[in-house]
């Protein structure tokens, strides 16, 4: 079952994965705005699960590719890369933000600007292998929006 979330502010979603009802609960979705001819932004959001999951895929129809990242130190460079999944331990809030884990947008198809939203849908899966999706529309906040974190593009 999908749910359809207008995640501007604090709102939530929850994702059905079969008779077990697992929950994942969606906030503060949101993008990093674009300025014509970029090609990659960032989105951050924050994902807590009820039972242990894995965030194994994202995808969005603004972006030809679209990746979950990391951000750490790697011999005193701090270094990106994209990683297969991202763990959801059961009752923990885990947020992709600027400088950690985020969602790398990708081979964009137009610009993005402050007041729209972006789709995206979210792929997680259980211990057991079952995959679920929730949508999120995640609200695009101005190119400045706080974090810090320089986009790079492909």
């Amino acid at each position: 079952m999908k749910t359809i979330v207008n995640a501007i502010g604090f709102a939530a979603a929850l994702v059905i994965a079969g008779p077990a009802l697992a929950q994942v609960e969606v906030k503060d979705a949101w993008v990093r705005g674009t300025v014509a001819q970029q090609q990659a932004t960032g989105a951050f959001m924050q994902l807590s699960a009820t039972e242990d999951l894995r965030l194994v895929q994202v995808q969005s129809p603004v972006a030809g590719v679209v990746e979950i990242h990391e951000m750490k130190m790697d011999g005193g460079v701090m270094r990106m890369r994209p990683i297969t999944a991202l763990e959801l331990p059961a009752n923990r809030t885990v947020e992709l933000k600027p400088g950690g884990y985020h969602v790398m947008l990708m081979e964009l198809k137009k610009p993005l600007a402050e007041g729209e939203t972006v789709p995206l849908t979210l792929t997680v899966e259980s211990r057991g292998g079952k995959r679920s999706t929730v949508e999120v529309k995640a609200a695009v906040r101005p190119l400045g929006a706080p974090g810090g974190m320089q986009m790079h593009g492909k």
